[in-house]
């Protein structure tokens, strides 16, 4: 009977365009085959022994003769390409009208609140921008006046960079609290983000401190009712703040992609029942968003190589389940998220091997299986597959 399941978003690593991904710009979109391509080839042994060619479309992978695990793919119902829309649906929750974005930087009604409720000189930007780009174009002027820089991007974000000389870290996340604040409700804003830096002119780099301040979800999705089972509910990375904390009863913030295989490697001697829920963000922040698909392919391969510790720390009674959230094709000439499908892959000693799970309807059915899986009343949507994958 399983007692545990591990799930690892691979932020960001989609596996080709949406049906739909003309309205969003993005036909022509696979984040994981063109990193494969424009790299010729990628050394993920393990991943491929999961069965990740073997996916309908990852044409550009070797694909095993004879899986270990589950294979398929995934596409997203949710209005959007966003971390919280897909993290959300993952978890049986349906987005129908996508957050709203500011292409041309927030009202100014909004921003004379923020600087008066943070008691500020002002502001840098209030527009949409690459995020490294900004703190080298504005990081000077912000030290010297102590305005923040804010800026957002094609998703639902409001972005406060700061450097941690001039804002100490807490007084960061106060201001990203008070944003949080005044942009529920009317606003409506999916995440507020805060992006410390540190460095000077010409050498400004973004820390490990950045905090994601979410709009809170619906309750009625599959963290809460694994929580109320009495089972455990343990976030590595950014989930606690992708969920607000709702349904989890312990989080842990990484600082890159290995610490969170660390932390999640940490998960797996704790946590005795329940769901380990983790995410890696750095495919997403440091390479997607920065069109390195050198970096992307590098994370990709570390990724694999660590694997092998994830799956000998398994008890014969785990299931693992790898997917993403989003795709952020580093190889397109934009820098935002792509709109696509996510890989899906699961192994477990009880489960069958080999099995093509096919592309399914919504990034629930993972959650809607896991539900299945430990007994819980069913999600809202998704399509459960446990009678597919069990022996």
């Amino acid at each position: 009977m399983t007692s545990r399941i591990i799930m690892i978003i691979l932020d960001s690593v989609g596996a080709g365009y949406l049906p739909d991904a003309e309205k969003y710009g993005d036909v022509g979109a696979n984040t994981l085959s063109h990193v494969a391509k424009a790299r010729n080839g990628l050394n993920i042994p393990n991943l491929i022994k999961l069965g990740i060619g073997n996916i309908e479309g990852v044409d550009v992978l070797q694909q095993a003769v004879s899986p270990a695990g589950c294979f398929g793919k995934m596409a997203e119902l949710s209005a959007g390409k966003d971390t919280t829309t897909g993290h959300w649906e993952l978890m049986g929750i349906h987005t129908k009208t996508q957050f709203p974005v500011y292409p041309n930087g927030f009202p100014e009604e909004i921003i004379e609140r923020f600087i008066k409720e943070c008691n500020l000189p002002g502001i840098l930007g209030n527009y949409p921008a690459s995020g490294t780009e900004i703190i080298e174009l504005l990081g000077k002027e912000h030290m010297e006046t102590r305005k923040p820089i804010i800026y957002t991007s094609a998703d639902s974000v409001f972005q406060i960079a700061c450097h941690e000389e001039i804002y100490p870290i807490e007084e960061i996340y106060e201001m990203c609290r008070k944003a949080r604040e005044i942009l529920t409700g009317e606003y409506n804003v999916g995440r507020v983000i805060a992006r410390p830096f540190i460095g000077s002119e010409g050498h400004f780099e973004r820390t490990y401190r950045r905090r994601d301040y979410s709009i809170a979800p619906d309750k009625d999705n599959l963290m809460v009712r694994i929580s109320e089972s009495g089972r455990e509910v343990a976030g590595v990375g950014k989930i606690e703040d992708i969920f607000a904390g709702v349904g989890l009863t312990k989080a842990v913030h990484t600082k890159d992609n290995m610490d969170g295989i660390d932390k999640t490697l940490d998960m797996m001697d704790t946590v005795e029942s329940g769901f380990i829920f983790t995410n890696l963000v750095e495919f997403d922040s440091k390479w997607g968003h920065r069109n390195d698909y050198e970096g992307y392919g590098r994370g990709l391969e570390d990724f694999d190589a660590r694997l092998t510790e994830i799956l000998d720390r398994m008890k014969s009674t785990d299931i693992l389940m790898i997917t993403a959230d989003h795709g952020c094709d580093p190889t397109t000439a934009g820098t935002d998220h792509t709109r696509e499908y996510v890989p899906l892959l699961l192994y477990g000693h009880g489960l069958k091997k080999g099995v093509d799970l096919g592309i399914r309807a919504t990034f629930a059915d993972a959650g809607q299986t896991i539900a299945d899986i430990f007994g819980l009343s069913s999600l809202r949507i998704g399509k459960s597959f446990k009678n597919e994958i069990f022996e």
